[in-house]
């Protein structure tokens, strides 16, 4: 064990907290309680959980086991802040170094704290890391290895839905999917935390992206595993999620590419966004999409002002478009993006 762990006391929650492990609830049901479950067996010992509740009327926060946990809070809100505002509520009164995102309809292996501490002593200057996500219903398919980005604007989890054959070595992937997302934390919050105006969906893309425009990088971490029930809450197709998901990508990509890379890809993100339109249509998904893709665009220049400071951080353009892909097949396919190394 590590000094940390050594001074950790874990029967009334003294001594330094390395992680704060962070659960967004509402409407949860069964999931949050299997989420603590797991939390409850983990090697390690030197963490918190901090539960934040979005209103929840279920009754999923009644009565949860929580005295196999080394430190346990709940913060019951009173209305649903969405995913982004309750990280940061959370992050906010987190006392760990590092900020451990854990979707409620997720389920952490034992050694998922260990592996994400390992892989932060093999990269000591990383600020940022992204769990190796394996579908809750099948073992054998991929939930995520991190998110990727194609360099026209579009985002996706890499490896969803994807046998678990094609899970990649360590390396470096644009941006940690949220569902197992690990922040230094006075990285994130120093830039801001997650965009409360996202409500949820593409804020995890979004802070990475800052983050790299600042100089940062992510790496993907193959053994520090979770299982994922994506969509479990909100459903994968719901209007709900596509609207979000749709607005918010167009968000992502207004707020933060920088000046040359927008006006080199523009064309390429109208078009492809013309595609994925009629697309939607012809599945079903139109509405939805239309409606979240009119309101992207209606405050692209609101959120391309939001963003001037972000862009001007250290970062290198050609560093940046090197982390993206370039190839739409990649992202049609869900692909995963993983570089091999870092650095």
């Amino acid at each position: 064990m590590n000094a940390q762990e050594d001074t950790f006391n874990p029967a009334d929650g003294s001594g330094p907290v390395s992680f704060s492990v962070i659960i967004v609830n509402y409407n949860g049901g069964d999931y949050v309680r299997t989420a603590l479950r797991s939390l409850s067996r983990q090697t390690r010992r030197d963490f918190e959980v901090i539960l934040v509740d979005n209103g929840s009327t279920d009754g999923s926060v009644s009565e949860l086991e929580t005295s196999d946990l080394p430190v346990f809070t709940l913060l019951a809100e009173s209305e649903n802040h969405g995913y982004a505002k309750a990280t940061n509520i959370a992050a906010a009164k987190a006392k760990g170094e590092w900020l451990v995102c854990l979707n409620p309809d997720a389920q952490a292996e034992p050694d998922w704290l260990e592996e994400i501490a390992r892989g932060q002593a093999r990269h000591p200057d990383v600020r940022m890391f992204a769990s190796a996500q394996f579908d809750g219903a099948d073992s054998d398919t991929l939930d995520g290895a991190g998110d990727a980005y194609l360099i026209f604007g579009m985002p996706w989890r890499g490896g969803f839905g994807r046998p678990a054959s094609e899970l990649p070595d360590e390396g470096t992937c644009f941006s940690p999917c949220g569902a197992g997302a690990v922040f230094h934390r006075d990285t994130f919050l120093s830039h801001g935390g997650m965009d409360e105006q996202f409500f949820c969906y593409c804020e995890d893309v979004d802070i990475g992206f800052r983050l790299r425009l600042s100089g940062h990088e992510c790496v993907f971490l193959p053994r520090a595993v979770i299982h994922h029930i994506g969509g479990g809450l909100s459903g994968r197709a719901s209007d709900f999620a596509i609207y979000h998901g749709t607005r918010n990508r167009v968000w992502t990509y207004a707020k933060n590419m920088p000046a040359v890379l927008f006006l080199l890809t523009l064309p390429g993100h109208l078009l492809l966004s013309v595609y994925l339109l009629v697309r939607a249509g012809m599945t079903g998904r139109g509405s939805p999409t239309w409606r979240g893709m009119r309101d992207g665009f209606r405050g692209s220049f609101r959120m391309r002002r939001r963003g001037k400071s972000a862009r001007q951080g250290g970062y290198s353009a050609w560093a940046l478009a090197r982390a993206m892909a370039w190839n739409p097949f990649k992202m049609s396919g869900r692909h995963v993006h993983v570089r091999e190394g870092y650095g």
